[in-house]
């Protein structure tokens, strides 16, 4: 039985306790040496912040892939959103089509969403294009603002 070059889009869970982690996508290898891979999950590390964390490369062949991912992230009913880009090692225009595709739909739904991210390979994309001011770039997950704390504070 021959494997598909491009496979199934599955959703998994993980059983642990908070935050609980999908994994959207599994590794989508289009070339033998693990070149073009992609993975992503979906946590949820506090109340009111969903997070879709994605590795691998985003390029033209895992555009669409990553595109499903950021709609299961869009799809969650309520809070802050944000796509951790850490482990992304090259994003293509391909993929910054998406990014920018998700960053529309969340503003259409009045949504924040922040771009974790503090890589060159990431960032450097986002300055030259000047894509880097469409989205809320921020260095960590940590630093997503917490509007619980923001409100204890006033």
């Amino acid at each position: 039985m021959a494997r598909s070059r491009y496979p199934r889009a599955g959703v998994s869970r993980r059983s642990r306790r908070s935050p609980e982690v999908i994994t959207l996508l599994g590794s989508a290898s289009t070339q033998p040496d693990g070149a073009g891979e992609l993975s992503a999950s979906l946590s949820t590390p506090r109340t009111g912040l969903s997070v879709l964390s994605v590795t691998g490369e985003i390029d033209t062949l895992t555009a669409p892939q990553l595109s499903t991912a950021l709609d299961e992230l869009l799809a969650v009913p309520d809070g802050d959103l944000a796509i951790d880009l850490d482990g992304v090692t090259f994003l293509a225009s391909s993929g910054l089509g998406v990014l920018i595709h998700a960053a529309r739909n969340a503003a259409r739904g009045n949504r924040m969403l922040y771009v974790v991210v503090s890589n060159r390979a990431v960032l450097r994309p986002l300055e030259v294009t000047g894509s880097s001011q469409l989205f809320t770039i921020i260095p960590a997950v940590d630093d997503v603002p917490d509007p619980a704390s923001a409100s204890e504070i006033t």
